[in-house]
């Protein structure tokens, strides 16, 4: 049997995520041969450059995809989030494992809620969907820009004079940091990035030797929660560069599917909820994003 080359970013997260996938491969095939390729993206070279700034999305994923197109790996492992809603020509989201938590959390050194934060309390986010959510929430916040690894944002906001910083809970439950106060953001409040929780396996469209190995690990349900939120955002818009949200969730056969679209200082926000049959995911979010553009909401995606 061929060795399997798993390209990944080089962050812990990134390096967890990459594991996880191993190990599920190993569950299903005892006997398979995985090799780790760790590569430098855009986003880890300049952590100085707002999000938005540098292209949003890709800046995690498009020097992995060159690698996976160019046969130097075998398959990409993403965090969902950061892989753009249009699949590069040549290639496939192939397989979605059980999502992990979703939800946004707040950090700070003192436990508060995002209600008992002080008064123009500073917060610190890379992210203009939870800064215009934040801001439509309490309008007196003062929100800064936040860039870097986990480690690094932890250390600014307990040297940097913040008040609290916004990521994803799924970072903290999967590197198991303890000694952390943080509050969880409802998914009401604070609708997550699309694909945020979700780790994504992708590989070349004429692989099919690969593509029978990674669907045994596919999550069918996870899979059509974020094919439906991916769907919005492509109807919408492919990049980081507005503040746009979407967040689906199965019970039994149906599909809720409750999306944002938002101004960046928050005082104008739009959210909607669509639900159907969850064989139908595809369908919602692009009616869910039509649904957007009836009430004018794309306009906000104007610059």
């Amino acid at each position: 049997m061929k060795t399997i080359k798993i390209g990944t970013r080089g962050s812990r997260l990134a390096l967890w995520q990459e594991e996880y996938i191993e190990k599920l491969l190993h569950e299903k095939y005892p006997d398979i041969i995985t090799e780790r390729v760790i590569i430098k993206t855009e986003g880890d070279t300049d952590q100085r450059s707002s999000l938005s700034k540098i292209g949003g999305q890709g800046v995690f994923t498009k020097t992995i995809e060159n690698a996976l197109l160019g046969n130097k790996i075998d398959m990409a492992v993403h965090s969902l989030k950061d892989l753009p809603s249009e699949m590069t020509k040549g290639l496939q989201l192939a397989a979605v494992p059980e999502r992990g938590p979703a939800e946004d959390v707040l950090i700070s050194a003192d436990g508060h809620t995002l209600s008992d934060l002080p008064r123009n309390a500073r917060i610190a986010t890379g992210s203009i969907r939870r800064k215009s959510q934040l801001l439509n929430l309490r309008p007196d916040l003062l929100i800064t820009d936040l860039r870097g690894n986990i480690e690094t944002r932890l250390y600014k906001l307990y040297n940097q004079n913040l008040d609290g910083i916004i990521m994803a809970r799924a970072a903290i439950v999967r590197l198991e940091l303890k000694d952390i106060n943080y509050a969880i953001l409802s998914t009401d409040d604070m609708i997550p990035a699309v694909g945020q929780g979700a780790i994504g396996v992708q590989i070349r469209e004429d692989d099919k030797e690969t593509m029978s190995l990674v669907e045994e690990i596919n999550h069918l349900n996870t899979l059509r929660e974020i094919t439906s939120e991916r769907a919005l955002l492509n109807e919408l818009d492919s990049g980081c560069r507005f503040p746009i949200g979407g967040f689906a969730k199965i019970t039994g056969d149906r599909l809720v599917l409750n999306g944002f679209i938002g101004s960046e200082d928050g005082k104008t926000i739009y959210k909607e909820t669509i639900s159907g049959m969850a064989e139908q995911a595809e369908e919602l979010g692009r009616k869910l994003a039509q649904k957007f553009k009836g009430l004018g909401a794309d306009q906000l995606l104007i610059k």
